[in-house]
């Protein structure tokens, strides 16, 4: 039904196989190896794949950062309504061209990735029963094809040990699933299951740490504004603490190859983000300093007196043109502009005398009644 998913993932896996099965000896301790660096390497190639999608992740956080106190703002003033609090949130994602699948769209990709992997790895021991299980003899599950691996890959990853033990047992694995991994269901088992806790705990415990450092320095980044919202310092308290724990808990049940996927894969993280992260504050930096060296180039030298010049013409600019000026294209028209100016102005000049003999007349006028 997921055979999109199975068969990309053993054929990537299937390539790094074979190019470190040609460079490493064969035996079984190396052909574990080679299958362990196998596995790793997929990682490394999903990783790849995925580094822009996790660059515009970065990228879409810390736009989250920055319009955090304006979240903050429409979530107080919509506290009491719901529907209009989420049409003006998203409203301000818009205008920010924040995308908050972005921001899981590289661990929603790798999922698909991780289910695919654990599927094969079981698939090439198909003794188990249960759910989605064949309940296959010893025999029948050596000569049975695993996607991309041949019959003869097959019993190459069933007889490769990974530090004495195989790279598909895990802790709580039956006994009765163990036939599958010698060559001949008579031979006695050359491995326990306290060799099997002493590969896989080392590497859940490492596992676990790196999942909580790089939690951690995520977190670090974090603005104070981005860790009031509550959602965030939620999903920041999971990724600390229950998924560094939750690997601890659910190991047991893990193949050895899934362990060595999970330890690849935030290696991978802890130094991808270096990386990225280290890029984006260089390219801050360089931003703020063309900033600062913008504004010295503009402002005066030391000592030197302010350029009126500038200030003059900028003001001489931004006035409105006067009167006078626009009707300075020919002398006859400035000259009926001056005269006309002037005949109004003595219109309006006080006649002398005049108000007093107004007020005079007012007063005989007065007088008589």
């Amino acid at each position: 039904m997921l055979n999109f998913i199975y068969y990309p993932v053993s054929g990537i896996m299937w390539v790094w196989h074979w190019l470190f099965d040609a460079v490493l000896p064969s035996s079984p301790g190396w052909d574990g190896l080679a299958w362990g660096l196998s596995v790793v390497f997929l990682v490394f190639t999903l990783r790849a794949i995925l580094y822009k999608p996790f660059v515009k992740q970065i990228q879409t956080t810390k736009k989250m950062q920055e319009i955090q106190p304006q979240m903050q703002a429409v979530r107080k003033k919509y506290a009491k309504d719901k529907v209009k609090m989420t049409e003006e949130m998203q409203k301000l994602q818009r205008e920010h061209g924040f995308n908050p699948l972005l921001g899981c769209l590289p661990m929603l990709l790798q999922v698909p990735v991780f289910i695919g992997l654990f599927h094969v790895l079981r698939s090439f021991n198909r003794t188990a029963t249960g759910v989605g299980q064949l309940g296959m003899t010893p025999e029948q599950t050596r000569l049975h094809p695993n996607y991309f691996f041949s019959v003869d890959q097959v019993q190459n990853f069933l007889d490769a040990r990974f530090f004495g033990v195989p790279l598909s047992s895990f802790i709580t694995e039956p006994v009765n699933e163990w036939k599958a991994f010698m060559a001949h269901p008579t031979d006695a088992i050359d491995f326990t299951r306290a060799n099997i806790a002493m590969v896989v705990i080392p590497i859940m415990i490492i596992a676990s740490f790196a999942t909580y450092m790089n939690a951690r320095a995520s977190a670090k980044r974090m603005t104070a504004e981005a860790l009031e919202n509550p959602q965030t310092r939620f999903m920041t308290m999971l990724s600390q603490y229950v998924f560094p724990l939750g690997i601890l808990v659910t190991g047991p049940f893990f193949p050895v190859a899934i362990l060595l996927y999970w330890v690849s894969n935030n290696v991978w993280t802890y130094g991808q983000q270096h990386i990225v992260f280290g890029r984006i504050e260089r390219e801050e930096s360089a931003a703020r300093e063309a900033k600062q060296e913008k504004l010295k180039a503009n402002a005066p030298k030391p000592g030197a007196r302010p350029d009126r010049t500038k200030r003059e013409s900028a003001a001489e600019s931004a006035e409105p043109p006067s009167t006078s000026s626009l009707v300075k294209d020919s002398d006859g028209a400035s000259d009926k502009l001056t005269a006309s100016g002037e005949s109004a102005a003595q219109s309006r000049k006080p006649q002398p005398g005049g108000g007093n003999k107004n007020r005079r007349k007012g007063q005989r006028k007065g007088g008589r009644h």
